[in-house]
């Protein structure tokens, strides 16, 4: 499987985990916590599963820029957050980041 798949199916776990947080209520209602846990694990495995081709620089650069839009999306879908100027501006300042390491630099190895 191509390490950009492992990527961003750490990505998505991360995301997923993150998203169940404030549903947990401090770790007291247990079926959000073991989503959480869960999200939380895989993304690790996944990250960890990338780190044999793509740097860690690379990796956890692209996994917490492309994270941190995503679960902006979810707030603002499923939590009802209002996003102003700012940070929408913030957050494509974040993902044009990613895309230039992605796209241009060296040490994005193939």
């Amino acid at each position: 499987m191509s390490k950009w798949v492992f990527l961003f199916l750490a990505i998505i776990s991360e995301v997923i985990g993150t998203s169940f947080l404030k549903s947990t209520e401090g770790f007291t209602k247990l079926l959000p916590s073991i989503i959480v846990i869960i999200g939380y694990c895989a993304a690790f495995y996944f990250l960890s599963l990338t780190l044999d081709t793509i740097p860690i620089g690379m990796a956890y650069a692209v996994w917490s820029g492309v994270g941190i839009a995503a679960i902006a999306v979810v707030s603002v879908i499923f939590f009802e957050q209002k996003l102003d100027m700012a940070a929408i501006v913030g957050m494509g300042l974040i993902i044009a980041g990613v895309v230039v390491l992605r796209l241009y630099s060296e040490a994005s190895v193939e």
